[in-house]
């Protein structure tokens, strides 16, 4: 069995789960710019999950995969022009984008992501 390590651990979850060479990221909501624009929420959240990748000796070439959840998939265009100038060109992640209520009004959209150490 691996060895796990929890960073940011609170009562209901932890930021990120590290087993051997992998880490487990929880969703990223926008700290600086929830009920802006979903471009600025969405660059928001990539750069948080730069300093997140960092923090943990990581960066965004390796990213494993992304989930993307949107509170109205008419941001998807929007939303992707933002993404596809943050990612690493020929390191796109395995991602899956969804609709979904998320857990304040003022969000429009999370994004959870996996990584590789």
């Amino acid at each position: 069995m691996g060895q796990i390590k929890r960073v940011g651990v609170a009562t209901r979850y932890s930021d990120i789960v590290i087993l051997d060479e992998t880490a487990y990221f929880s969703g990223y909501v926008p700290e600086n710019s929830a009920g802006e624009s979903v471009a600025r929420q969405t660059a928001d959240i990539l750069a948080q999950i730069d300093e997140s990748l960092a923090e943990i000796g990581s960066d965004r070439t390796r990213l494993l995969h992304a989930t993307l959840w949107l509170a109205d998939m008419g941001d998807y265009d929007a939303v992707n022009l933002v993404w596809d100038a943050w990612a690493e060109p020929g390191s796109a992640p395995a991602r899956v984008c969804v609709e979904s209520k998320l857990a304040h009004p003022a969000y429009a959209l999370e994004i959870r992501v996996t990584a590789a150490l």
